[in-house]
């Protein structure tokens, strides 16, 4: 009798405390198997890109692009991989927007051992799983939101600069990434918002109060 392949595991955050309990508590389980670690959201889509990695096991709070964007660029580059978010955070907001990012399933780091190991094994099943405690909040009605809300913090960043005047060369300089990255960030913007235009980009990010700050403004 064949055995079925264990799920691989890629645990990303930036705690290595955390990370070394989890490790210990997923590698008991005959059909779990921590194959890497990452520390960042950037170091996470790496390793996926080299493959190997069934679900990725992602802290919303991490340095650089934190774990909403990490969760919605692993989303639009692996659409089979299974993402499920472990934070500390149990406010329905980000719930809502780790789900609308790409994420699988939601779990909090309070929740009992068997609890992370039925999440993984959901997800990894292609269920959606949320864990018991935020069922209430997400009960609650949702707060009305702006179209800027459905933008990835990243997102929202570029919005802000492009509406400050910035091009995308010195928009890329600022935030450390390709041209190309920007005009595909300034591509969903415009999909999102329904823009067709910059100074229609522009009227959304003042309505968001994006622009309140006009600090950065170029001179």
């Amino acid at each position: 009798m064949l055995r079925t392949p264990p799920i691989r595991i890629l645990i990303t955050d930036d705690h290595a405390v955390l990370r070394s309990g989890l490790r210990l508590l997923l590698d008991r389980e005959d059909d779990l198997e921590t194959v890497a670690e990452a520390t960042t959201a950037e170091e996470a889509i790496d390793l996926v890109c080299a493959g190997g990695i069934d679900l990725v096991l992602l802290d919303l709070e991490m340095p650089g692009i934190g774990g909403l964007e990490g969760a919605e660029r692993l989303r639009e580059e692996h659409p089979d991989l299974a993402i499920l978010v472990l934070s500390m955070h149990s406010e329905a907001d980000d719930v809502r927007r780790a789900f609308a990012a790409g994420a699988n399933g939601f779990v909090l780091k309070t929740a009992a051992d068997e609890q992370v190991v039925q999440a993984v094994r959901a997800v990894s099943a292609g269920e959606r799983y949320l864990h018991p405690a935020l069922g209430a909040a997400l009960a609650q009605p949702t707060p009305s939101r702006g179209p800027v809300d459905a933008l990835s913090p990243r997102e929202r960043e570029v919005l802000r600069l492009l509406a400050l005047g910035y091009t995308n060369q010195e928009i890329a300089e600022m935030l450390v990434v390709s041209v190309r990255t920007v005009e595909s960030h300034r591509a969903h913007i415009m999909t999102k918002l329904r823009a067709n235009s910059r100074a229609s980009m522009v009227r959304h990010a003042l309505e968001a109060g994006l622009l309140d700050d006009e600090r950065d403004q170029p001179q």
